[in-house]
Formats: structure tokens, sequence, C-alpha cells
């Protein structure tokens, strides 16, 4: 299984960055519409929701929240929305968001997507997509617009 890695320093504090990360203006903006519901807390449930095959509740991805540190570390595990795969429970991996301070109003972001299961079909797609929704989640932080997403 490939884990993807990625690390890049955001123009914002650690509080800024994690309010775009869970809240649902920037998650809307960068994660295709869909915004993050649940309990950030460890042993809690969460979806992202939004417009797809199933209206505009579709859920996308869904999961349990490993960690939640505001400003400082979110970890889920990971499963593709009941529409895409009749299989979606048994498709599973590891989303972690660390932030950092890294000097006055800058964060370190570094997001790790890893523990893969056997035949998840969004591995193969992982390291295309995530360059372009962290890159897009760093463009709405710093300028109030996400990144315009090829169709």
């Amino acid at each position: 299984m490939t884990d993807f890695e990625m690390t890049l320093f955001v123009a914002a504090d650690p509080s800024r960055v994690w309010d775009a990360i869970t809240g649902d203006e920037g998650s809307r903006a960068v994660m295709w519409g869909s915004a993050l519901r649940g309990d950030l807390v460890p042993g809690g449930r969460y979806e992202y929701v939004g417009p797809g095959q199933d209206g505009d509740e579709t859920v996308h991805v869904y999961g349990e929240v490993l960690q939640a540190e505001p400003g400082t570390v979110l970890q889920l595990t990971e499963h593709p929305g009941p529409t895409y795969r009749e299989n979606h429970a048994e498709l599973r991996s590891r989303m972690t968001w660390r932030l950092e301070p890294a000097g006055e109003s800058l964060t370190k972001l570094t997001f790790i997507n890893d523990e893969w299961s056997e035949g998840h079909p969004a591995e193969a797609e992982t390291s295309d997509t995530w360059p372009l929704v962290l890159s897009s989640f760093k463009s709405w932080v710093e300028t109030g617009r996400a990144l315009p997403f090829p169709s």
C-alpha cells in the first residue's frame, strides 16, 4: 500500500487553518461542496456530506475520529460513502492533518493518508487528488478563493 504525505506552509495561524479544514465554509469551498459533519472528538463519527449521486445530502466519505486537538491534529479513518461501493465498510484508510506554528501567522501543515485496506479504489488517485485539495485549502485560507478544480 502506498502512503501519501505532503507538507506545505500556510500564511495563517493554526487556528485559522483548523477552521478551514473543519468549518463549513472552507470545507464546502474545497471539498466539492461537501461539509464536514460530526462530533470531532476521539471515538466520534464524521461524514463529508454534499451534492452528489444521492442529491444534496450524499455521504461521500465517513469514518471515525481517532484524534482531534483543535489547531494541532485531526486524525480520521476514511471509508467511501455507501453510494460508491457496496463493500464501503471494508474499504478504509487513515487521514492525518498535523498543524504546527512555524512563525508569526504561519502554519506548517503536514497531511498523511495511509493505512490503506487492500483494494481501496481511492488509493490509486490519492497522489493526484490530495495535492490539488491541499493547495486549494492553502489558497482558500490565504486569498478566500479555492482553486478551480478540473472537470
